[in-house]
């Protein structure tokens, strides 16, 4: 071995490189940060904090606005409430929402069948065959043609918009034939806690799809009265924590942005607008780095000189 190479070998050491270096605890960085983290989330939590309060249910809407039940039966067996007129996916009572000349809910088709009468309020009622006012109200209504029960039910929800407070107690006399005896069951089987049950055990085996029950809780006003009263309605700008420690809907608020300026906020067809804009600008942030003058934005707005400077983080 030559002199120059012993001396080489002699002075190298295993840190030893051929350009500047300085100490550079990452430890300590990682626990810093952590700590201001913590700190910020804290203060994020006290001052801008939601309420979580309990999931709503149709027991505690029996209980909470027996009226409005009895007012949204009587909807679902008139086939005036949103979901009985809602269109595909559910039912073909209506087109649906376009895009241009399109109607995409008319390609898909009905893929969740609903009869809104039946799914909600006759077929559950079914169960309280040992109800005799229950029990002959269903004969005469089975008995009877789809025009006059369509009178009847009508009848009955126009009656009880006409009552004070919506009071089924002080709805005028009418022939509103079996519908007060209907609605009347089905406030009774809400109030029991059963009619969640019924509805959702009809939509899957183990009952786990809450879709139809909250279809008919969305029919009535109780839950938006609930909603906007938290400023969750559609012109507000609320926040709900989801059930349990899962996060909620912060990540939606780009999404819901669309629906507060026009020509959105004024359309029809605001859900197809909104999902359509949404696809357009995902496309375009998944191909920022294809972009010319974009992608090299970050580099001439100079934003990495904040915590890098002459070859360093500072």
């Amino acid at each position: 071995m030559s002199a120059t190479a012993t001396r080489r070998s002699a002075t190298w050491a295993p840190d030893s490189h051929d350009f500047p270096t300085r100490r550079y605890d990452l430890v300590k960085e990682f626990v810093i940060a952590l700590g201001v983290m913590l700190v910020l989330t804290i203060v994020a939590a006290l001052v801008f904090s939601s309420p979580d309060d309990s999931a709503l249910s149709l027991e505690r809407w029996a209980q909470e606005a027996p009226n409005d039940v009895v007012a949204t039966a009587t909807g679902e067996l008139a086939g005036t409430t949103t979901t009985a007129t809602y269109g595909p996916p559910y039912n073909t009572n209506a087109d649906g929402q376009s895009l241009g000349p399109v109607v995409l809910p008319k390609l898909a088709g009905v893929t969740q069948p609903i009869d809104a009468a039946n799914d909600f309020v006759i077929t559950p009622l079914r169960t309280l065959s040992s109800d005799p006012a229950v029990a002959a109200a269903l004969r005469q209504w089975s008995s009877a043609s789809a025009d006059k029960r369509t009178a009847w039910a009508q009848a009955y929800s126009d009656a009880l918009a006409a009552a004070p407070d919506g009071d089924p107690a002080k709805v005028a006399s009418g022939d509103y034939g079996p519908v007060p005896a209907l609605a009347k069951g089905e406030l009774a089987l809400a109030s029991s806690g059963a009619l969640e049950g019924l509805v959702s055990s009809r939509t899957s085996f183990f009952g786990t799809d809450s879709t139809k029950p909250l279809l008919l809780l969305a029919d009535g006003t109780y839950l938006e009265d609930q909603a906007r009263a938290q400023n969750l309605g559609g012109d507000q700008w609320g926040i709900m924590n989801e059930t349990g420690n899962y996060p909620g809907q912060p990540w939606l608020w780009l999404y819901t942005f669309w629906y507060q300026i026009p020509p959105f906020s004024t359309s029809d067809n605001a859900d197809v607008q909104v999902w359509a804009l949404m696809i357009l600008l995902s496309i375009g942030f998944i191909c920022i780095p294809w972009i010319p003058g974009l992608r090299t934005l970050p580099k001439h707005l100079g934003v990495h000189k904040l915590i890098w400077r002459g070859g360093r983080w500072r």
